[in-house]
Formats: structure tokens, C-alpha cells, sequence
């Protein structure tokens, strides 16, 4: 996770600052912390995609990517939005998901970023051993 958002981060202090204070985050500002909850949605979007567990269907582009990415992000806001017992200003939702779709797009566009994180989940080529396969009604062999 690192390579990507390193220690001292906005995104990973965000996300220390809510996991560690879970249940009382929302208590520290007068407002709903727009700033604090975009980082760290963007923070648990790129672990949500690292670990892999719900990925069912791995993308094949950077616009892919960062479509994958956005959605766990948009999750991880929901939550917190339920979580708190701040109201959001107007605007807010709006907001926050932008803050956290630019530092999206910020670790994307550092170094090979996307591209690591493309091959990382990537499909791997299968190889067929084994004796000829037939094809059915057909006097043809493949071989393998």
C-alpha cells in the first residue's frame, strides 16, 4: 500500500484518523469533515481493490480502473455519511466524492501506478496439456 499512499499521506492519516475513532470522528468538527472523509475513502478504495476480495470482474483499462475504484470509494463515503451524526452542508456529497476521484486520479497518474495495479489482478494466460482435443462433429484434432 505504500507505493501507492505512502504512511504520511492526507489520504493515510485520514484513514488512521477514522479507523482509530470510529465512533466519535464526526465529534472533533462542527461540520461534516468533508476533506477528512474523501481521503479516506480514497485510502480504503485502493486497499478494497489491493486485497482483491470482491473483485468479480477484474477491468482491462486505466478507465476501467478507476471506475473499480470510484465505486469503492463512493461505498466507503456512504458509510461514513451514515455513520455521522453531522449533517451534510449543500453541496457536500458533491464534494467529497470529487476530493476523493482526484486523489484517485493523482495515484493513477504517479509513475506506473495504473499499470501495477492493472497487471496485479490481470487474468493469467491458460495452458492446455494433455492429449489432442477434438472438436465435436468433427474429423479435425487441435493440437495443444
Amino acid at each position: 500500500m505504500d507505493r501507492f499512499l505512502a504512511p504520511n499521506t492526507s489520504e493515510a492519516l485520514a484513514h488512521t484518523h477514522l479507523t482509530e475513532n470510529w465512533f466519535t470522528w464526526d465529534q472533533d468538527h462542527p461540520s461534516f469533515n468533508e476533506t477528512l472523509v474523501a481521503g479516506c475513502a480514497s485510502y480504503q478504495a485502493f486497499t478494497r481493490y489491493l486485497s482483491g476480495s470482491d473483485l468479480f470482474i477484474v477491468p482491462r483499462s486505466r478507465r476501467e480502473l478507476e471506475g473499480v475504484l470510484r465505486r469503492y470509494a463512493y461505498d466507503s463515503i456512504h458509510n461514513a455519511i451514515a455513520v455521522s451524526r453531522q449533517t451534510l452542508q449543500r453541496g457536500g456529497y458533491s464534494r467529497t466524492c470529487s476530493l476523493a476521484e482526484k486523489s484517485i486520479r493523482d495515484v493513477l497518474n504517479t509513475n506506473d501506478n495504473a499499470t501495477v495495479l492493472l497487471n496485479l489482478h490481470a487474468p493469467q494466460a491458460e495452458t492446455f496439456t494433455g492429449p489432442d482435443v477434438s472438436l465435436p462433429n468433427s474429423n479435425t484434432r487441435i493440437r495443444t
